[in-house]
């Protein structure tokens, strides 16, 4: 595998669109990363690692609206990838819809949101933009 971020996104897409309640995604301490901010940000209900195996999996129980039945996520979309990085500085952050989505950025200091790092002042490697 060239990329396993974007097979992360794309397992968890797939997963929304088929309308599954939980899905199952090999684990990395990157892709453990990125699950933390998907739940503290509401965009999952809940997670589990699951250290089974020589990898391990992430076991993440996906949010729909009770009524619509419409997904919290609505869209996943990688930016860098392995082919052309996209990197950025604190002060040309990419605001995702105005601020209402969130961009996923790797820095020095960990992978965080483009709100965190703009605090701390980091730039670092635009990962994906989840709204």
């Amino acid at each position: 595998m060239t990329d396993p971020i974007a097979d992360y996104l794309t397992r968890l897409r797939n997963a929304i669109m088929a309308k599954h309640k939980v899905v199952e995604i090999p684990a990395s301490n990157l892709k453990k990363e990125i699950t933390k901010i998907l739940f503290d940000k509401g965009y999952v209900l809940n997670y589990k690692f699951v250290d089974e195996g020589p990898q391990g999996t992430i076991k993440v129980a996906l949010k729909y609206d009770a009524e619509t039945k419409a997904s919290a996520i609505q869209s996943l979309q990688r930016v860098s990838r392995p082919g052309l990085r996209k990197y950025t500085g604190y002060k040309d952050m990419p605001s995702v819809i105005n601020g209402l989505g969130i961009a996923i950025i790797s820095t020095s200091k960990g992978v965080m949101t483009d709100k965190e790092a703009a605090e701390l002042k980091i730039g670092g490697e635009v990962l994906c933009y989840v709204y």
